[in-house]
């Protein structure tokens, strides 16, 4: 969310970074907020004269009662009563105009970084760099859902009955070598300096709207009937969320944590959810991390992020590559962000397994995360990024650890988590 001040004074910086995102239905917002702010103020300004009016006019009955001028102390006090009626309709105005303004700030796209591509969608998302070689081997790699099964490590026919459609029931190898990826990228996140954490996995709905734009909301976010509880998306949600409405110490900072979590996802959209393979399903497992820096630091910390992601992967020797988000494809609260996405020797072609993003102080701003230096009391800047998320960091292994022979070669990073197995024997 933006500064309302910043968009008073930038109203056509904030209009031109709408047209670069493509939303062009939301510029007559900018005016509209700009107007009912201007509303805002000026009864903010008018009740403070009504009060002092009031305030004066009252001390002076008394002392007309004093004098026994009776008839002006009436008189006065029915200046008074029409100045608490003024008083009371500003007042119930006041909150009403507050609400529409943080509604329309909330749907208002963060201003994107300046070295974003403009772009409409994720077609036109930018290529970085390439980690690794992007070998096609000389024998056939059968799809991912087959290599599991001949593993004895996936069934969604079961999970079809307890579940229903894009969830599925990992066993055996397949399910050790998932979570082998997950205890190996916790241990890499605490080598690299970061805190471990397992967050909540229910959040309540004001850090839901804290930590994400609506439309994100509405097509990934399960809500518990009933309650006033969501199960979260990725941990990111409920480990900015830890920091709601507080001041942290500015020599605290850089927080770096590193968080385990199930993700639950609706999964609404235009892709849909795969029917044999688990590349897009509604639950899957993550190693996340998270950042709450100075507003100075937050692009020195976004480049270390992914750079933190590309390494992981390599070291499990899975070639990968970086795709810079173009700004129609940045969601709303974001200034920058790239996924890294691993090869796939199968399909020929890179897919996404990770996004690492910069959000500047959006999410700060309205979860009241600040903290408080020599020039005052300011908001921290928030980032965050994928270490690994399973199933399809799963996908990726298997794909390029498939052998000839049919067997799956098990990276040595790996190899003490799956009690020194340098391989996995296909049935």
């Amino acid at each position: 969310m933006l500064d309302i001040k910043f968009l008073r004074e930038n109203s056509e910086v904030v209009k031109e970074n709408i047209k670069k995102k493509f939303q062009d239905e939301k510029l007559p917002l900018v005016d509209e907020v700009i107007a009912l702010d201007k509303e805002y103020r000026e009864i903010k300004t008018s009740l403070d004269t009504l009060r002092s009016e009031r305030n004066k006019k009252s001390q002076s009955i008394g002392m007309l009662m004093r004098e026994k001028k009776t008839q002006e102390a009436n008189e006065v006090k029915e200046e008074v009563n029409k100045i608490n009626e003024e008083i009371a309709l500003s007042e119930s105005r006041e909150p009403e105009l507050e609400e529409k303004i943080k509604k329309i700030m909330m749907v208002i796209p963060n201003i994107i970084d300046e070295s974003v591509p403009i772009g409409k969608d994720d077609t036109e998302n930018v290529e970085i760099e390439k980690f690794g070689e992007n070998v096609v081997p000389d024998y056939e790699i059968p799809y991912h859902a087959d290599i599991l099964e001949r593993m004895n490590g996936l069934d969604k026919e079961a999970s079809g009955r307890t579940s229903g459609n894009g969830f599925y029931y990992l066993m055996g190898d397949a399910a050790r070598l998932h979570e082998a990826m997950i205890a190996y990228a916790r241990d890499y996140m605490i080598n690299a300096g970061f805190t471990y954490c397992i967050p909540p996995f229910m959040i309540h709905s004001d850090v839901v709207t804290g930590v994400m734009s609506f439309k994100e909301m509405e097509n990934m976010m399960y809500k518990i009937e009933g309650e006033d509880l969501y199960l979260i998306g990725t941990s990111e949600h409920s480990m900015i969320g830890k920091f709601k409405d507080q001041i942290v110490k500015e020599d605290t900072l850089p927080i770096t944590l590193t968080s385990y979590s199930p993700c639950f996802r609706k999964e609404v959209g235009a892709h849909g959810i795969e029917e044999r393979g688990i590349y897009r399903v509604h639950q899957f497992e993550k190693q996340e991390m998270v950042v709450l820096c100075k507003p100075e630091d937050s692009m020195n910390w976004y480049n270390k992020m992914w750079e933190l992601s590309v390494n992981y992967f390599r070291s499990l020797d899975i070639p990968v590559r970086t795709l810079e988000c173009c700004s129609g494809d940045l969601a709303d609260l974001k200034v920058k962000s790239c996924d890294v996405e691993a090869w796939s020797p199968r399909q020929k072609k890179y897919f996404e397994v990770g996004s690492c993003s910069t959000l500047g102080d959006a999410q700060a701003r309205r979860l009241g995360i600040r903290t408080k230096g020599e020039n005052g009391t300011y908001y921290v800047h928030t980032l965050n990024n994928t270490v690994v998320a399973s199933p399809r960091g799963l996908i990726a292994l298997i794909e390029n650890n498939y052998q000839k022979d049919g067997t799956i070669k098990i990276p040595k990073v790996l190899q003490p988590y799956m009690g020194g197995k340098e391989k996995i024997e296909l049935k």
